[in-house]
Formats: structure tokens, C-alpha cells, sequence
């Protein structure tokens, strides 16, 4: 079955501690051995052993291997929340932005699992299961279409055009950056993404950026000022 294809529906999991422990273990084991090795080349058997489960586990909770891999792929980025921190029409631009980017930084605090899923999205990228085009741009897809409306308010257009379309793109791409370029932005400026109080220090640069960026497209689509009336001397 291709990882592309939803998997079958698990059977229902225990609700104990115990079953909860279980699939949790063979999530995070299947993030970090996907995103080293690849679909392709990390079978059940090394999943559960490295999970410490049975390998029947891996279909009582995922369906099969393809589930699992799915669920590596999308669960750690679920929208819902990220969504309620900026949509909120009541908010300021800056605050909204601040929230935006709260959702980008928020893996960022919790250690190697948001470098580990960049490296499984990057993988995935340079060998594709189909995840990207049927599942991962679905999963932000409502990120991408909430910002646009946002945008649409601040600079009082009826509709989004492609121009916004493009800075929408722009203002998501700081963040994304701060996951695709991790490793390389720390070697460059060490310190940069880990020294006390860094994240809300990026925070405050990609809102103060995303925010010079709006008033820059709110400058360009001004009308233009009118023209100087001739002056009899």
C-alpha cells in the first residue's frame, strides 16, 4: 500500500496508559527512523523492536506500515491550534503576526523532534511517497488560506490577489526557514536559535519583518499622490 493512500481504519486502541505509552513510542520511533533512513529502507520489525512493541502493534494502531508513516508525516503538525492564535479578527496586526509565528516556534522549543521532522519533510521531498502533494499541503492549507484573510483585511482589498498570494508566501517562508535552515543559521551565528530567550527574540525579528513587509505592499498599492497643479506666474 503507497503511504500516499489513507491507511486502513486501526482497530480501536486501548484507552490505558499503557496502550497510549505504546503508540506514542512508535510514533516518535517511527519520526526519528523515517527521517534517518528513509520509507523505503526501515521495515516493521526495526520499527517495533525500536519501539519496544509487538510488530503487531504497528497495525492495531496504524493500520500498516503506510499508516504509520502517514502519521509521522502529519500528526505533529496539527493546524487546529496554530489557527486560534492569529485569526481572531479583533487582533492588531502585530498581534496577530505574533501569533502567526508562535506556531512556528512553538516545535522549536521541545528539542530534536521539530529538527527531526524537518529532516523527515526534507526527505521526503528528495523521495516522495505522493505525502507532500496529498497530505502535507492539505495540512497547511488552512494556515495558508487564514493568513491571506488576514491580509485581505489589513490592506482593505475585496479578494486576495496573486500579489498576495506572494507576500503571504513570503511572510510563512521566514518561519519555515527557521526549520529548513536550522542546523546551517546555528553554525553561522552560534547561539542564534539556542542561547536564553532566543526564540522570543525571533519572535519579535519576524514580526517587525512580516510587519515592514505589509506596509510595504500597502505602500505600493497606494494611489498615487496628484499631481502638482501648474502654478500662472
Amino acid at each position: 500500500m503507497s503511504p500516499s493512500a489513507p491507511p486502513p481504519p486501526p482497530a480501536h486502541a486501548p484507552a490505558t496508559a499503557e496502550g497510549t505509552d505504546a503508540r506514542a513510542r512508535l510514533l516518535g520511533t517511527a519520526i526519528r527512523l523515517f527521517a534517518q533512513q528513509g520509507y523505503s529502507r526501515t521495515s516493521t520489525r526495526e520499527l517495533a523492536e525500536a519501539a519496544q512493541v509487538n510488530v503487531a502493534a504497528i497495525s492495531y494502531y496504524f493500520g500498516d506500515k503506510a499508516g504509520l508513516y502517514r502519521a509521522a508525516f502529519l500528526e505533529p503538525m496539527d493546524p487546529t491550534e496554530d489557527l486560534a492564535r492569529f485569526t481572531d479578527p479583533a487582533l492588531p496586526l502585530e498581534a496577530a503576526l505574533a501569533g502567526f509565528y508562535a506556531g512556528f516556534l512553538e516545535p522549536l522549543r521541545h528539542g530534536d523532534e521539530a529538527r527531526l521532522c524537518t529532516k523527515l519533510h526534507l526527505r521526503e521531498m528528495l523521495e516522495s511517497t505522493g505525502l507532500v502533494e496529498n497530505g502535507l499541503v492539505a495540512s497547511i492549507q488552512p494556515l495558508h488560506d487564514a493568513l491571506l484573510g488576514l491580509l485581505t483585511r489589513q490592506l482593505g482589498l475585496p479578494a486576495a490577489d496573486e500579489a498576495l498570494q506572494r507576500l503571504a508566501l513570503c511572510i510563512a517562508g521566514l518561519g519555515v526557514h527557521l526549520h529548513v535552515g536550522l542546523d546551517i543559521n546555528e553554525a553561522l551565528a552560534p547561539g542564534v536559535n539556542t542561547a536564553p530567550g532566543a526564540l522570543d527574540r525571533w519572535q519579535q525579528t519576524l514580526v517587525q519583518a512580516a510587519l515592514a513587509m505589509v506596509e510595504a505592499e500597502a505602500r505600493r498599492r497606494a494611489p498615487p499622490p496628484p499631481a502638482p497643479k501648474d502654478t500662472v506666474s
